[in-house]
């Protein structure tokens, strides 16, 4: 399979899904409690939500879908193994620490997802010892299982801001017994998101800013009926998505709290954009080089490196990238050359040369953001640019072609 996407004008208002990145961490602390978790605004129609919803299954979830909602349940014992042959998610690395502060052990696939860089789960392994358990690796699995009947409160310091490290401690330690303290942690809107939730079950967690979460394990967590947050992701590509195709969108529902210091770099490169009651209204137009490096929230996060990337293609003038988080993650500018983007490594620096047009060619979507990447530097082109395996995208873009048709009609 694969996808062909010729020149497109995005011109029209769009209603944001739910942030795939926070409803997968929902989905993962859902198996701290029995009791039920209703989800909404939450992203049914994301490849791996389907596949997380499956795993939740696997496990002796009970599920109900209903629009733009997820209820979540347990009907059965739950299993503290999942045994999987199918496509694996990086989220199993969170099921596990669920399922050792819930159970005491756990038994997952080793992570999949993305392979950006040098991305390993040593700083997983690192915490759930901390907490006082053994890990190792089993064929394929990674388990893990408590020394004592539960995990035990301590002190973590990570050695650099991880995401999905620091959600994986929040988890892990909301069952256990005593006090976690986690320094160094990556406070994003997921993380708050996944917080919010969780004390809404009756964990006790309290972020001291970018300095610490302190966790005090409860014994039981109950029911909840939690909004998933707007998907930024999502929000930054149809705002570019607007520049770069000259047209107009209006984007509703958008986290522009969340999106400040990307729409500054934004704003001072062309972009124009107005902020409605809770939308974004952006108009197209001829965007100016940008010059960024990654960092940690609120700063520009890696995932949208690629983004930028094809809007300084479109830009007359040099772009200048640096991804301080993953160094390298640039195979996507590989793809991009293929259809005409001037780009060259320069040390750990991405340069663009824009202006070029994009031409037609095939190519191939290397992850999630190398695959929207590509999907928008194609709208560009008066040639048909295809793109295989396709169905990342689909990872985290939720009713993709729908939104896309309603804003081209």
């Amino acid at each position: 399979m694969a996808l062909s996407v010729t020149k497109t004008k995005l011109s029209g208002k769009v209603l944001l899904s739910g942030a795939k990145n926070s409803s997968l961490r929902l989905l993962a602390a859902s198996l701290l409690t029995e009791e039920t978790v209703e989800l909404h605004n939450f992203p049914n129609g994301l490849l791996d939500v389907k596949v997380h919803l499956k795993m939740l299954e696997a496990l002796g979830k009970s599920i109900k879908e209903g629009v733009h909602t997820v209820q979540i349940s347990t009907q059965k014992q739950i299993s503290t193994k999942l045994i999987w042959k199918e496509r694996s998610i990086r989220n199993t690395l969170l099921i596990l620490g669920a399922l050792v502060s819930r159970y005491g052990e756990g038994k997952v696939p080793l992570p999949g997802g993305c392979k950006l860089g040098e991305r390993k789960y040593d700083l997983h392994v690192m915490l759930l010892e901390k907490l006082g358990a053994e890990v190792w690796e089993e064929e394929g699995y990674l388990c893990a299982k408590s020394k004592a009947e539960k995990l035990i409160g301590a002190e973590i310091h990570l050695p650099l801001r991880s995401t999905g490290a620091t959600e994986n401690t929040i988890i892990a330690s909301s069952l256990a017994v005593g006090e976690t303290i986690l320094y160094n942690p990556h406070i994003r809107p997921e993380i708050i998101d996944l917080i919010t939730m969780l004390n809404k079950m009756g964990a006790q967690i309290t972020v001291y800013g970018q300095q610490a979460i302190k966790i005090k394990g409860v014994d039981v967590l109950k029911a909840v009926k939690h909004e998933v947050i707007p998907d930024n992701m999502e929000a930054l590509t149809w705002a570019i998505g607007s520049v770069i195709t000259n047209g107009e969108i209006e984007i509703e529902n958008f986290p522009y709290q969340h999106l400040e210091v990307p729409l500054v770099y934004l704003r001072e490169s062309g972009m124009k954009f107005y902020r409605g009651e809770s939308s974004l209204i952006v108009k197209g137009g001829q965007p100016y080089p940008v010059e960024i490096s990654t960092g940690p929230y609120p700063g520009i996060n890696s995932d949208m490196q690629p983004l930028f990337a094809v809007y300084g293609a479109m830009s007359l003038g040099e772009t200048k990238i640096v991804d301080l988080r993953f160094p390298g993650r640039y195979a996507y500018a590989d793809e991009l050359s293929k259809i005409g983007v001037n780009s060259k490594v320069v040390g750990d620096m991405l340069v663009i040369n824009g202006g070029n047009k994009i031409t037609g060619g095939r190519v191939k979507a290397l992850d999630l953001r190398a695959g929207i990447a590509l999907l928008l530097a194609g709208m560009t082109s008066e040639e048909e640019v295809i793109i295989e395996d396709e169905w990342q995208i689909y990872r985290g873009y939720e009713n993709l072609e729908e939104k896309i048709s309603n804003l081209t009609s």
